[in-house]
């Protein structure tokens, strides 16, 4: 397939055709049934839900596991929720009807959910592993044909080899594939013990280290950007990029994660799992193919050219009153907040900065990319033009499921005089009349995850690599410093990324569609 038309599928997130606007729900629903047979798995399938009580699974997996069986993109599926709370198949019917109720943005008739509710089956982790394999075998024998087994760990690093011991007890290990939540490890050494004990049970091909950033349609948009234009392809380098930002501060506190939270912090939980990913997909080399394989190697080309993160190049934060919160320790010195400054040392990027920023309880919830290039070397127009006093110009991709790209430029304010103003161009998904065929972020990857397809996945080597690079900051980090609550961190954050200046705050809001028409 052509990598243009490969782009393309991929950017509708189901390979279907175009649905029209107004299209009524029965008709959509239709057009979407048979489309769904084009890029769902070949066979039916057994997810065994591991930590199938948890937050994550409330609002991500169930509604998601939800919406793919209801549309039709999987072939027959049976649900097996396994947990520490010691509850039966209705109650854990229950908590999944409420769970749609409260996450679903999808509405749904109450025969569809009679038809998921008796998919569902419910294993306590205290049954053992002979009350799980004979609910599987159920589920199996229930399905008829021949099926495939999904196990999704949604459960901490901590806990994750209990899981896949257990799945190994249970003998279910044949005709599966193992999906492993964030964080893979948390230091070099726990990435390669737990690398190396998953191995000993389930192969590299078995393995899916999620990364729902990577789900999202606008990072996929990212790589139809960049390799199906021939306008930016050539200017994607050290000649013309001055340097690039990614940042993605976050409103929300801790919620009930206190514990896991202690236990990593931003660093270990948002920038070795998903910035960095981010960065890849943005730095990486032109594949030989869009297919898992050619992905997964220039991504890795990314990892291995990076150059350790120093901690001087680093600012850790922690919001004024994380140490009150529930659970967390009195002197933590947890960071709530990481900005850092990383460089990868190859041709293409040679000398270009790369700034990273996230944080917990800041003043917006945003996630962007912030390609800033290079400014002309020297300006004809006279003193007090405007040009420059609004910094460089910049390529932006706003990476909300919502999609949006901008490109800002100067030109001449209209009337005499040669006054300059920055302008923009943006785009935005909801123009395309297609927003509403767009998966999330987790239904695309259990979907990928259920075809066997990696391209969207962290390979081994890969996330090893980035803790390896990781070491120096975490052997050595900088002492947290404090930043109020719904702010944008640490005022220290200015000299790190000085002489430029951070993107966020936005000076211009994005443009609204409506209010343009």
């Amino acid at each position: 397939m052509a990598l243009r038309t490969k782009i393309a599928d991929s950017r509708r997130g189901a390979g279907s055709t175009s649905i029209p606007q107004g299209t009524t729900k029965d008709l959509r629903m239709s057009v979407l049934r048979k489309n769904s047979t084009r890029v769902g798995p070949g066979y039916p399938q057994v997810v065994v839900l591991v930590g199938a009580t948890g937050d994550l699974s409330r609002r991500k997996l169930l509604t998601g596991l939800f919406h793919l069986t209801n549309a039709g993109f999987i072939p027959g599926c049976r649900i097996i929720g396994v947990s520490l709370d010691d509850i039966d198949a209705d109650a854990f019917r229950t908590i999944a009807r409420d769970s749609l109720d409260k996450f679903l943005t999808r509405k749904f008739s109450q025969s569809e959910w009679e038809a998921f509710a008796a998919s569902l089956d419910y294993v306590p982790l205290s049954a053992g592993a002979n009350a799980l394999k004979d609910a599987v075998d159920r589920a199996e024998e229930a399905l008829g044909a021949e099926t495939r087994r999904v196990h999704y760990l949604s459960v901490p690093p901590s806990a994750a080899l209990l899981a896949v011991q257990l799945l190994a007890q249970a003998e279910l290990t044949e005709r599966s594939r193992i999906i492993m939540e964030k964080p893979f490890g948390t230091d070099l050494a726990s990435a390669v013990a737990l690398n190396k004990k998953l191995h000993e049970v389930f192969d590299e091909k078995q393995i899916f280290r999620i990364d729902h950033f990577l789900g999202k349609e606008p990072a996929q948009n990212i790589l139809a950007f960049r390799f199906a234009n021939g306008l930016f392809e050539p200017i994607w380098n050290r000649n013309f990029i001055d340097h690039v930002q990614i940042d993605v501060p976050e409103t929300l506190g801790l919620s009930t994660r206190a514990a896991f939270y202690e236990t990593t912090g931003a660093y270990r939980d948002m920038v070795v799992t998903h910035l960095f990913q981010i960065l890849a997909f943005m730095a990486m080399e032109p594949p030989t193919a869009l297919e898992p394989a050619p992905i997964s190697e220039e991504k890795n080309k990314v990892f291995r050219s990076m150059l350790p993160i120093e901690p001087r190049d680093v600012v850790r934060g922690q919001y004024i009153g994380y140490r009150n919160e529930p659970g967390v320790d009195p002197e933590s010195d947890t960071d709530t907040f990481i900005a850092l400054k990383c460089a990868i040392d190859n041709w293409r990027w040679a000398g270009v900065p790369f700034y990273l920023r996230t944080g917990k309880r800041m003043a917006e919830g945003q996630r962007i990319i912030s390609i800033a290039f290079r400014e002309p070397p020297k300006s004809m127009f006279p003193a007090g033009s405007g040009v420059g006093a609004q910094g460089p110009d910049h390529l932006t991709f706003d990476l909300a499921d919502a999609s949006k790209v901008s490109l800002s430029f100067y030109g001449k304010r209209p009337g005499p005089g040669f006054r300059l103003d920055k302008l923009s161009l943006q785009f935005a998904m909801s123009e395309t009349g297609l927003i509403g065929e767009v998966l999330e972020a987790y239904e695309r990857l259990i979907l990928d995850a259920m075809r066997g397809d990696h391209t969207l996945f962290t390979t081994a080597e890969g996330i090893e690599r980035l803790w390896e690079i990781s070491q120096p900051l975490l052997d050595n980090p900088p002492p947290v410093r404090l930043y109020d609550q719904g702010g944008w961190g640490p005022k220290s954050i200015h000299q790190l990324i000085a002489p430029h200046a951070w993107r966020l705050p936005f000076e211009r809001a994005w443009r609204d569609a409506a209010k343009r028409d």
